[in-house]
């Protein structure tokens, strides 16, 4: 520690952390971030879990959320010597026909992909492309009307399809490929496809793969948290790994201090300085599903019935709508699903540092109950070799990780929740708790910067980058 004083401390190096301290210092404020583990980067790390030489990304792995970000947007990680790989593919969805719905940033080959749906998929998506520029800022973001009428009635637009369920939107396509390439992406929200904006993140996730597309970091996702600290030591801010705060008194002196922490944390950390009513708040925060997640090493790479596969570097496995809805409410009612759906992610494909020469990676997950400890490896296994034929004769290794194990990781994935808690209709818009600045608390020196304020979960930083905001216009107060 350089400093006897900090105008503001930050507790937690995932995304949102880094975010907060790097806007921070950007305003000249002199920052001390600090982070329990001995790397920074929260779900941004990547280990050779299976074997030596097969670099798996720990947890986050796919990035267009971070390419979206309004706050990534402000920097220039080049020249940090970060590298963006977009495979040719977004996102592809296989069905047991052998046929497969494939994404592009080309919306044109990607309706041409979706048979006679490709027309509906085209009046789908194209409001949301056509103001993506200025939606995408006021998505990633609290609850808010724009002064400006044109984004005004873009936003008014989006969320017209956006509060819907998956299951209503679905209705606007006939055929399998394209319903089972909206379940896919709804199922991110990891509600059932009944509820209520499970349909906004279809349409985000879909109009992504377009505008910015669906891309992995060169050399694994640690690299995007390593660069991210270089911006922020080159701005003058100080990063301290190793240092565990359990009680605000383990802190240096400061001005303010912004908690990458879910309510959980904070109460355990700061709860006596919260007040009462705000205390009950937090304590009613609800947590949402779990993750299972597996890694596996392979002696080649996946054998795809449909070649095709072979350029995404996303692929959702899972069947039809019909079979994705029945995997989601099954692990909404407490139940492991037999047939889970599973997101799997094969970048070796495209970044050869990622596995020793003619070797590949996966990672792969699939949703589970709050705490679920059951394990999903063989069921994971299982709905890859369904579109994969004799994938099982290539695993070399294999790592797993269920939702006690993600929790021990990083304390923020409560029960496996890798999204800081349900972002369902009554949390969506006031994430930790119903207040006017949802990252101030009632302690004016404390501040909550992570995925448990809006706009939530993902690889953004715009929770941190908007906590810190909020601690500098407290500041000219």
């Amino acid at each position: 520690m350089t400093r006897e004083h900090y105008d503001a401390v930050v507790i937690g190096s995932g995304p949102n952390g880094l975010a907060a301290a790097i806007t921070l210092a950007q305003a000249n404020r002199s920052v001390a971030l600090f982070e329990a583990a001995s790397t920074v980067g929260g779900g941004m790390r990547s280990a050779e879990l299976t074997l030596p030489g097969f670099v798996h990304d720990v947890c986050s792995a796919i990035h267009p959320l971070a390419r979206a970000s309004p706050f990534f947007a402000t920097l220039d990680l080049g020249r940090h010597g970060l590298e963006w790989i977009e495979p040719p593919v977004s996102l592809a969805h296989p069905l047991d026909d052998g046929s497969a719905a494939l994404v592009t940033r080309d919306v044109a080959a990607t309706a041409a992909s979706l048979g006679r749906d490709g027309a509906a998929y085209r009046r789908f998506i194209g409001p949301t492309l056509a103001s993506w520029g200025a939606l995408i800022e006021d998505v990633l973001a609290p609850f808010h009307i724009p002064f400006q009428p044109d984004r005004a009635f873009g936003l008014a637009r989006f969320g017209l399809g956006a509060l819907q369920p998956a299951s209503w939107l679905v209705r606007s396509f006939a055929d399998p490929p394209a319903r089972a390439l909206l379940a896919g992406c709804a199922a991110h929200s990891m509600l059932r496809l009944e509820e209520p904006i499970s349909g906004a993140f279809a349409l985000l996730f879909l109009a992504s793969a377009h505008a910015v597309g669906w891309p992995i970091v060169r050399g694994g996702s640690s690299r995007l948290a390593e660069v991210l600290a270089a911006e922020l030591t080159g701005l003058g801010g100080e990063v301290v790994t190793d240092r565990r705060i359990d009680r605000l008194a383990d802190l240096p002196p400061h001005g303010a201090a912004l908690f990458d922490v879910t309510p959980r944390q904070l109460l355990a950390i700061a709860g006596d300085r919260m007040g009462i009513r705000y205390e009950r708040g937090l304590r009613r925060y609800r947590y949402g599903p779990g993750a299972f997640k597996l890694d596996l090493a392979l002696d080649g790479p996946i054998p795809w019935r449909n070649p095709e596969l072979a350029g995404a570097g996303t692929v959702h496995l899972g069947g039809t709508f019909e079979e994705i809805a029945a995997s989601e409410r099954e692990v909404a009612r407490g139940r492991n699903p037999e047939r889970p759906f599973v997101l799997l992610a094969q970048h070796s494909l495209f970044d050869a540092s990622r596995a020793p020469d003619g070797k590949h990676t996966v990672w792969a997950y699939c949703h589970v109950p709050n705490g679920s400890p059951v394990d999903m490896s063989d069921r994971i296994i299982d709905q890859i070799e369904r579109f994969a034929p004799g994938l099982r004769d290539r695993i070399l290794g294999r790592h797993a990780m269920g939702p006690a194990q993600l929790e021990t990781y990083n304390a923020n994935y409560v029960g496996g929740d890798i999204n800081g808690g349900r972002q369902d209709l009554g949390q969506l818009f006031t994430r930790p708790t119903l207040r006017l600045d949802p990252y101030s608390t009632p302690d004016p020196a404390i501040f909550i910067c992570s995925s448990s304020t809006p706009p939530g979960g993902g690889v953004h930083g715009m929770c941190g980058h908007l906590a810190a905001k909020s601690v500098l216009k407290a500041g000219e107060r």
